[in-house]
């Protein structure tokens, strides 16, 4: 502590004449133990520290290297670090210095000097440093050996070729079985580094040598423990026994206070799971699962969101863990918002029958809350909720109720969308919420919230009395809702006119050309042109088709598939547990990771098995000579138009027509008019069915929507046409 208070002294700025010539007095007059030049040393390593340029000082500070003192030393190597870039030239004179100090009788000078060579990226140094480093791995004291470990991972970022030439990964690979625990360890940080940087390297450990490493946990280091525990997922069990025995002697890790030692055990231990056939087996190893996973919610929030963010992976893969703890990931008053955000998902991935009325309860309770963010969140679990388990879906439906009763604005946008997606799952059963929710119609001004309620009109017209009123207020401002709300807006009139043929014939016209005229987003025009076509052919026929059976609503979409899941779980403890992503999505040149097949993993493992892409990026494919392609429509347009030649022969391409004919053109199929009117043809379209022209049939008499035929016009009689019909026409087209 008073050293250290000594040290601060030396952060001052100085100036570099002075430091040059207070070390040329030193190196010239008596330095009883070096003393003048550490001081001098210290301060040019302060004002490195603080940012000041040193680089001028390259020449003295070499000349120091020859000092027998490990404080100097270190001082000196932190320099070259430093300015190796800066001064190129003059670091070769420190390379004698480097290779003595390699040679010294104290091994942390030889660590010290193999370390720092490996941290300049310059050819001369990599080219000193080969046999200096071939000496430290077989070093006789275990520090030596274990910096020269990592050494080896350092070169191979700057000079892969090197470490291959040289054959260092056989030497990283003969480290796995020191018998020193560190140094065991820093072989498998090292292989594993380089195996994630080259593509055609796979580290694969069989049994024995799987034990051994397992055997050295015992006295590593937190970190070194991490990183052969990680290692083990490259242990591939070719029998049941094999990975239940692995199982048996890391499962004891779990009871370690390191949070990361903790989740990196589960992480190996639900990979061997895959591997094991016995449920019992792996019943016994979710139960002992559960515990620790509990304790690290008593840490801070940050380490909290950690183990929350990985509880949510593991409970889909391993309901059983967590089944009977839902009550431990319950809010508390102080959690911040991203904890509370992320046990509420968790709260409903535990709810079953048996605690759907707790669980019930504390969402309630949620949902009262203060925060914004927060309350929605709840409001849709409870939705959530009773889609998941259908018991639960009357108290669920009271909630949202006495929540709807709130008049809370926020709260009753979330209970508008859930309560149309409980409609959907449980269709004429809740019919009694409709109108409630109707009556509430006025107070929604949120997208989400008003196509909810847009699609509980339209889908349930014929169960509320006022239907053409609100979809008439609903209509009024059409053209300034969002996408969102249009496109619901126009599929409830199109099932409003359905529902009330009479009723909806005037407002579904308006609606029809409004979508068609005056908005330019395509898929809203396009539906809008779909839907008049389909009511103008047959109307009858578009009841079947707009009110058909859909699928019904589930969670299984809030599911993620079993191979993902698996594949995800081997990232457990990094990045891409907590984004729930593979780190090659959002890491470059991030190398993945799959499950191995093998005799021993299991029926359910293997039939979500995923196999990793293999081979590089595509190749870049040459444009220079290539063509655009014509698209398919101009294509049929062309053809249309040589079937045409080819059967009236030349032709003008716009043929006279007369008033009479055009009256008759704009005319709706079904409608009579002198007898039965044909469809024109459309050959070479998509919607053409037969060569020659088929009559409309005539209206039933019991049909509902006969008389309504002219409400639409004459849309279909409006087909496309080619532009002209001569050959070739379109072969010079500028797409």
């Amino acid at each position: 502590m008073a050293a250290s208070g000594n040290d601060a002294k030396f952060f001052t700025r100085g100036k570099i004449q002075e430091f040059k010539s207070e070390l040329q007095d030193a190196a010239r007059g008596k330095d009883k133990k070096f003393q003048k030049r550490k001081t001098v040393l210290k301060k040019i390593v302060a004002n490195i520290t603080m940012g000041n340029d040193m680089s001028q000082m390259f020449p003295e500070v070499i000349q120091c290297l020859p000092i027998p003192v490990l404080e100097i030393k270190k001082m000196v190597y932190l320099f070259l670090v430093s300015y190796n870039r800066v001064r190129p030239d003059l670091i070769e004179h420190a390379i004698p210095h480097f290779q003595a100090d390699c040679e010294d009788r104290n091994p942390l000078i030889r660590a010290l000097a193999i370390r720092t060579m490996s941290y300049i990226p310059l050819p001369s140094i990599m080219t000193a440093l080969i046999e200096p480093l071939r000496h430290s791995i077989k070093d006789a004291d275990p520090y030596v050996r274990k910096t020269a470990a990592i050494c080896v991972a350092k070169i191979y970022l700057v000079d892969f070729r090197l470490v291959e030439r040289e054959k260092f990964i056989d030497s990283l690979k003969d480290l796995l079985k020191d018998a020193n625990p560190t140094v065991v360890a820093n072989a498998v940080a090292a292989l594993t580094e380089i195996s994630d940087r080259n593509d055609t390297m796979v580290l694969k450990f069989s049994f024995s040598l799987a034990a051994k490493l397992v055997a050295a946990l015992e006295n590593c280091s937190e970190w070194g423990q991490i990183y052969i525990l990680d290692s083990l997922l490259n242990y591939v069990p070719q029998t049941p026994d094999e990975a239940t025995i692995m199982t048996e002697r890391i499962v004891a890790r779990l009871q370690h206070s390191n949070s990361a030692v903790v989740l990196t055990v589960i992480k190996v231990l639900l990979y061997l799971m895959n591997y094991i056939e016995s449920k019992q087996s792996n019943d016994y190893l979710c139960k002992k699962m559960g515990p620790p996973l509990v304790t690290l919610l008593s840490s801070g929030p940050e380490v909290q969101y950690v183990a929350l963010r990985n509880i949510l992976l593991i409970i889909q893969r391993r309901p059983s863990v967590l089944k009977d703890d839902v009550k431990v990931f319950f809010c508390k008053y102080n959690d911040p918002i991203y904890v509370k955000l992320a046990k509420l998902e968790i709260i409903y991935r535990l709810a079953r029958e048996s605690n759907a009325a707790i669980v019930l309860t504390e969402l309630h309770e949620y949902a009262t809350e203060v925060d914004i963010d927060f309350v929605r969140k709840a409001v849709r679990s409870i939705g959530r909720l009773a889609i998941k388990i259908p018991p639960a879906a009357d108290p669920c439906i009271k909630v949202l109720l006495e929540l709807i009763d709130s008049k809370v604005t926020y709260v009753l946008q979330e209970a508008v969308v859930v309560i149309k997606d409980i409609l959907r799952r449980y269709p004429d059963t809740y019919d009694r919420v409709i109108s409630v929710v109707c009556e509430q119609i006025n107070l929604l001004d949120e997208p989400e919230a008003k196509a909810a309620i847009i699609w509980i009109v339209g889908q349930h017209a014929e169960k509320i009395e006022n239907a053409d009123e609100l979809m008439d207020n609903l209509s009024y401002t059409f053209l300034e809702e969002s996408t969102e709300v249009q496109l619901a807006l126009l599929t409830a009139c199109v099932k409003f006119f359905i529902h009330k043929p009479q009723q909806g014939q005037k407002l579904l016209p308006k609606i029809l050309k409004l979508a068609t005229e005056e908005i330019d987003n395509p898929d809203l025009r396009d539906r809008g042109f779909m839907y008049w076509r389909m009511l103008s052919s047959d109307a009858t026929a578009a009841r079947s088709i707009v009110m058909g059976d859909r699928p019904p609503v589930n969670t299984d979409t809030d599911r993620m598939e079993l191979g993902a899941l698996d594949q995800l779980l081997l990232h457990t403890g990094t990045l891409g547990s907590i984004y729930h992503k593979t780190p090659e999505t959002f890491i470059r040149f991030a190398k993945g990771k799959a499950l191995t097949d093998s005799p021993a993993l299991n029926a359910a493992s293997r039939k979500a098995l995923i196999s990793l892409p293999t081979g590089g990026p595509p190749k870049p494919v040459s444009t220079a000579n290539l063509l655009p392609p014509i698209p398919q429509a101009l294509r049929a347009m062309q053809q249309e138009a040589q079937e045409s030649h080819d059967m009236s022969g030349p032709a003008p391409p716009y043929a006279p027509t007369s008033p009479a004919q055009t009256e008759s053109m704009v005319q709706s199929p079904s409608t009579p008019s002198h007898g039965d009117i044909p469809t024109p043809s459309r050959q070479g379209t998509a919607d053409s069915d037969s060569s020659q022209m088929r009559p409309a049939p005539p209206p039933k008499s019991d049909d509902p929507y006969a008389g309504l035929d002219s409400a639409f016009g004459g849309y279909v009689a409006d087909q496309p046409k080619p532009v002209g019909s001569r050959p070739g026409e379109f072969d010079d087209l500028l797409l």
